[in-house]
């Protein structure tokens, strides 16, 4: 088992047993380091988690776009899966939303840990329970959204006694608008909540703004305590505003998740690989008899085909019959174009091909990136064996046909294959339209 395989960052993982059952699932903000604190001597002295590590032959790991995706998509992993750990270990832990009571007549705002369908209005869950109540505090304390603290029912039909009102310390230091004595009228008082509502559905850009500005004036007036306070509140709407997105997920949909997942990780266990290959380039080349020579680039990010980074390539410099100086052409312009643009290279680089196109598209990297060329992961893939070819290894590697791997590999090569021989088939076409005219 490899844990430097495991990504740094948001996501789910998925620990299963011998028979790839599902034992546990977890949510992490940094899968890597949550994964690795089971096997840490700290964690292990915990009777319960000692006995699930003792069982775990397999991890499995859903990247997410957030922190909040990966709550999201944890619980609903559950819910349908029924992992046995997270069953015996459920200790009734949830998540914090923000609840506007617009409901009421006089809303209130607060945290609450159970969403009702009572009419009021609800925001989050968020993990960082800190972050937010801090921002509450905040954000009532200077006045932005001051809807009463209290717990008292009361409204137009059954207005609040002057008396229990005069109690209320909140009354007293005008912290609170004190809709209960008319202070204001019924109308400003909703619009408060009204704008709350909206600036935790994201309408917070110009507090953004006016935050950023008072921090970096607070740092040069060396009012470093404000300047802290006005970088938590940043910190916390940064967590609010990050993208969560919704999505039903049946067991089949977890399962290609995982595969996928699976597939990658066993990836870079076989081709001995520094860090998980989650975005792949692959490399392709088409013609008849030297004739429309054409090239083929396919993009694989996470185990899926990603259309929109696919390149097309007309052969510019070779003539005739010569796969391999058509290969180190095409290598050759798109590594230098990503250089010139300032964008990363990809984590594998993946030849169509044996070891006369590995070593064509190796020469070509190291005319673009200089000494430097050796750090990036470059492989071939040979049709006839299904072999996998490294560069300065003498013997390919050969891997079981069932192998996630070996079915990856298969699956971005056979997508640039068929990329490029239509691509091909198309520039033929216009050929041929062009020489009956």
């Amino acid at each position: 088992m490899n844990l430097k395989s495991l990504p740094h960052s948001p996501g789910v993982y998925l620990m299963r047993d011998a028979a790839a059952r599902i034992l546990y699932v977890g949510k992490a903000r940094d899968i890597s380091k949550r994964v690795a604190s089971y096997f840490s001597g700290k964690d292990l002295t915990a009777t319960k988690t000692s006995v699930l590590v003792s069982s775990i032959h397999h991890i499995d790991y859903i990247p997410t776009a957030s922190e909040r995706e990966a709550l999201l998509v944890e619980r609903s992993l559950i819910r349908q899966l029924q992992p046995h750990y997270n069953i015996l270990w459920k200790d009734d832990k949830s998540y914090p939303y923000v609840k506007i009571t617009v409901n009421e007549g006089y809303p209130r705002m607060f945290l609450t840990r159970r969403k009702r369908r009572d009419g009021a209005s609800y925001f989050g869950p968020y993990p960082n329970v800190r972050q937010v109540r801090s921002l509450l505090r905040y954000l009532w304390k200077n006045k932005f959204f001051p809807l009463r603290p209290c717990r008292y029912d009361f409204d137009d039909q059954r207005p609040l006694p002057i008396e229990t009102a005069k109690q209320c310390l909140y009354y007293h230091t005008r912290e609170c608008p004190a809709p209960c004595v008319n202070r204001v009228s019924k109308d400003d008082y909703r619009a408060i909540a009204r704008s709350a509502e909206l600036f935790f559905r994201g309408r917070y850009k110009p507090l953004l703004a006016q935050w950023k500005k008072e921090m970096a004036d607070a740092s040069g007036q060396r009012d470093y305590e404000r300047a802290a306070a006005l970088r938590d509140n940043l910190a916390a709407l940064e967590h609010m505003r990050e993208r969560v997105t919704v999505r039903q997920i049946d067991p089949s949909d977890v399962e290609t998740h995982v595969d996928r997942s699976r597939a990658v990780t066993d990836l870079q266990n076989a081709l001995d690989l520094a860090v998980p290959p989650l975005r792949i380039e692959c490399f392709d080349i088409s013609h008849i008899q030297g004739v429309e020579t054409v090239a083929s680039l396919v993009v694989f990010e996470r185990g899926r085909p990603k259309k929109d980074d696919y390149r097309k390539f007309k052969i510019k410099t070779v003539r005739g019959i010569d796969d391999f100086a058509g290969m180190a052409e095409v290598v050759g312009r798109r590594y230098r174009r990503l250089l010139a643009e300032g964008r990363p290279l990809p984590n594998l680089i993946l030849i169509d091909g044996g070891k006369g196109q590995l070593s064509a598209a190796r020469g070509a990297l190291r005319e673009v990136l200089g000494p430097s060329y050796k750090k990036f992961a470059l492989a071939a893939l040979a049709k006839r064996e299904e072999e996998i070819f490294l560069p300065e290894q003498e013997s390919p590697v050969r891997l079981p046909k069932d192998s996630p791997a070996l079915l990856l590999v298969q699956h971005v090569r056979d997508e640039a294959h068929r990329f490029a021989i239509t691509f091909h088939r198309q520039r033929r076409a216009k050929r041929l339209l062009s020489s009956w005219r």
